[in-house]
């Protein structure tokens, strides 16, 4: 027989001059939710509240109502969005409790890493402010990191998320594509797409896009600024130049968190330029607050037949450079 929970019963005295309608919400909205919420009975007794159910989920719960009324008596008001605000400040924080876990906006959802490699690049993401993360593609390199830039922003601990891409032809032209430059760099941006809306609800997102709050925009865009309290996340990087790498880098602002993702073995260059992203792994790894993650076949997450398509690519190219020696070698990254 699974043992009781234990229970608990707190009793809060409410200030003298707490206005008990606005704390309350209208017809109760706003103690009716904290139940729901939190799994517990609130019961209004004259100028007391009085809080039963699971230990931890009274104290939370006491907590965030201890947090409401310092909030109206400072601002004089208090709506739904100043409550989910104290409610979010009682969930963990991603990368610490949750063993990796990150919570995005989706209540139906928190992304877990699959792998110990993904893991360790959430973890390396989390403990540096510049991260650099190769693999091959069904990775999660983007996917993770828009998951981290995601859940920095939910928690106010950034203003504003940078995606950007460079917009590089793989084996086509961008001048034969019908429409304008918008129309033109949409496909390349479609990936940081599909990943935001994973993790919100649409309208949500393009409501934070609209306010600038989430930028997705071509790499050449974000030449000349500085950006501060953001989470920037240069998708694709394997393709670009050593300019254009060192033009991202140097975006990096106060309070900001950067993330540099691409897969060294699809370089899109047109030879014999060499890729910013190689050149700049080799140049700052060993620089204190830089993290560098490798991702390898074991770390592919998408269907089971991906692993087995790298695996069969990657036999055929080490075979076709050793029938010519004279071919130029990928730079080896190593851990």
């Amino acid at each position: 027989m699974p043992p009781e929970r234990k229970t608990l019963e707190i009793t809060i005295q409410l200030s003298p001059d707490c206005k008990q309608l606005e704390l309350f919400g209208p017809a109760d909205s706003h103690l009716r939710f904290l139940c729901k919420f939190f799994g517990v009975q609130i019961t209004a007794r004259q100028s007391n509240l009085i809080i039963r159910g699971a230990q931890k989920h009274v104290n939370d719960a006491a907590e965030v109502i201890d947090n409401m009324q310092k909030h109206l008596a400072k601002h004089h008001v208090l709506t739904a969005v100043d409550i989910n605000s104290f409610i979010e400040q009682k969930q963990p924080q991603p990368g610490t409790e949750t063993g990796g876990a990150i919570t995005v906006y989706s209540h139906s959802k928190v992304i877990k890493p699959s792998t110990s490699g993904q893991l360790k690049y959430i973890d390396t993401m989390l403990a540096n402010d510049l991260t650099f993360c190769t693999g091959p593609a069904g990775t999660g390199k983007t996917y993770l990191a828009v998951a981290i830039g995601v859940s920095m922003l939910k928690q106010k601990q950034i203003r504003r998320i940078i995606l950007a891409r460079p917009a590089v032809e793989a084996g086509e032209k961008l001048g034969f594509l019908p429409g304008d430059i918008q129309a033109k760099v949409n496909p390349y941006l479609r990936p940081l797409f599909d990943a935001l809306e994973d993790m919100m609800d649409f309208a949500q997102m393009r409501k934070f896009i609209g306010m600038d709050i989430i930028e997705i925009i071509p790499l050449a865009f974000m030449r000349g600024r500085t950006l501060n309290e953001s989470v920037i996340i240069c998708d694709e990087a394997q393709n670009t130049s050593s300019l254009q790498m060192l033009m991202v880098l140097t975006r990096l602002g106060h309070g900001s968190k950067m993330i540099v993702t691409g897969d060294i073995t699809q370089i899109d260059l047109e030879a014999p330029k060499k890729s910013g992203m190689v050149e700049a792994i080799e140049l700052l790894r060993r620089i204190k607050g830089i993290g560098v993650v490798e991702l390898t076949q074991k770390d592919i997450v998408r269907h089971r037949l991906v692993q087995n398509i790298v695996r069969a690519y990657k036999k055929r190219n080490t075979k076709s450079k050793a029938r010519n020696p004279k071919q130029v070698q990928m730079t080896k990254i190593q851990n």
